[in-house]
């Protein structure tokens, strides 16, 4: 066996031992830990910070483009985010142990479920450093174990807050191998780790569409996951001026880099042609390349025309593709024709166009009047997310708490049996 595949399987090993015990831990136990954690970030704020410097330092000089370098910086608002965050999930309400749907049968027996971790749980990511948090926090809540494996232009980053978890969970009495990280850069190593179905009871990868692709053609357990994100804004004929301006703006530059930012926009044909023109006005002023059809070219000469590929084109780059559709029915085609099914938005002030976009976009986040910016797990609720779903089982959106967890049927009795 040669030395990576030894990696491995210790690892797969200590984290299958760890994740029993991590069934019976309580909440508060739980939740000392995620404060730990929390406090260590803050006192080694510096250190992390240094290491993410080398990185940035290093990705710089292999090349890496803006998108990357933005998924890899942390800055002190990040790593403030990345503390709220774990306080967040520190404060969400504990599922495991959950028992629902208990009700007596005929026989007079009670049949219910009750929600159970899956595991040990693999999480392989590209470029972000605050996935180590939030996916060691998420995992560790939900009484799963954890493999960490991010990318090499992120490894001092990674190393310098997996140093926090360890030892905050060192410091609670808790087994340091409830997360563990791959602290080597060979590929080999991603390849070895969705081959170890014998201890990973399911695979997360989060990143570019190459490495999503690759995990989930050649994993051995299932895989949670979004292959790319091409997000959608639609601007109805009945859109309120502002708040068209707002959100179209805002999805598209808030962060490019992200899997969220909208990457097309459809407009329809009757809006308001004041408001579309100051929309590209600050889209040109902020940097932003449009692209668009041919309709959307005789609105403004500042658009170029867009190819087919466009369309389906997730950039995470200050690029727009702006396509004008003739009603509500071609830009939910559209959608579908042309989307990942990841997150999509409508402007309207029509309640009826509302509910229908709603009805029938079939997106794991579908919005209304709001930016698509807000397609994350922190906005949403869940403390943090540890990736997006667009599958349909067995978890779909911002992955969260409950979304790391699955059920079982219990059964209650006394002394019952069947005739």
């Amino acid at each position: 066996m040669d030395s990576i595949a030894a990696l491995i399987l210790n690892l797969g090993q200590k984290a299958k031992k760890a994740s029993r015990s991590l069934r019976t831990i309580d909440t508060e136990t739980k939740n000392a830990v995620l404060h730990n954690i929390s406090s260590n970030i803050q006192k080694n704020q510096k250190a992390i910070l240094d290491a993410n410097k080398k990185d940035l330092t290093q990705g710089k000089s292999n090349g890496l483009d803006d998108a990357l370098l933005d998924r890899l910086m942390l800055n002190p608002e990040r790593i403030n985010d990345i503390v709220e965050g774990v306080k967040q999930v520190a404060s969400l309400p504990d599922p495991i142990g959950e028992i629902t749907d208990l009700e007596y049968r005929p026989s007079g027996i009670q049949v219910g479920k009750m929600r159970v971790p899956i595991g040990v749980m693999g999480m392989i990511y590209e470029s972000r450093p605050n996935v180590t948090i939030d996916a060691a926090v998420l995992c560790f809540k939900s009484g799963n174990a954890v493999i960490l494996r991010g990318g090499s232009e992120a490894i001092n980053s990674n190393r310098a807050l997996y140093k926090c978890i360890k030892d905050g969970l060192t410091e609670a009495g808790i087994n340091s191998d409830a997360v563990q990280l791959i602290d080597i850069t060979d590929r080999e190593a991603v390849t070895r780790l969705v081959q170890a179905s014998d201890y990973v009871d399911a695979i997360i990868p989060r990143g570019g569409k190459g490495l999503i692709e690759n995990v989930s053609a050649n994993a051995r357990m299932p895989v949670i996951k979004h292959l790319h994100g091409v997000c959608h804004t639609y601007l109805d004929k009945e859109a309120d001026s502002q708040k068209a301006i707002n959100v179209a703006f805002n999805g598209k530059t808030r962060r490019y880099g992200v899997c969220n930012a909208t990457e097309t926009l459809l407009v329809h044909q009757d809006l308001d042609s004041a408001t579309l023109d100051q929309l590209i006005d600050l889209y040109v002023e902020e940097g932003v390349e449009l692209r668009g059809c041919q309709e959307s070219q005789k609105r403004s000469n500042k658009i170029i025309a867009a190819t087919e590929d466009d369309w389906s084109e997730e950039y995470l780059a200050p690029i727009l593709s702006i396509k004008i559709v003739n009603s509500l029915d071609e830009a939910i085609s559209h959608i579908e024709q042309y989307g990942s099914s990841h997150t999509d938005t409508i402007v309207t002030e029509n309640k009826t166009s509302a509910r229908k976009f709603l009805a029938e976009v079939d997106s794991s986040s579908v919005m209304v009047n709001a930016s698509t910016a807000f397609a994350d797990g922190f906005e949403y609720g869940l403390g943090a997310e540890i990736g997006i779903s667009t599958d349909k089982f067995h978890v779909r959106g911002p992955v969260g708490l409950e979304g790391l967890t699955s059920q079982k049927y219990i059964v209650l009795g006394d002394g019952h049996t069947r005739p």
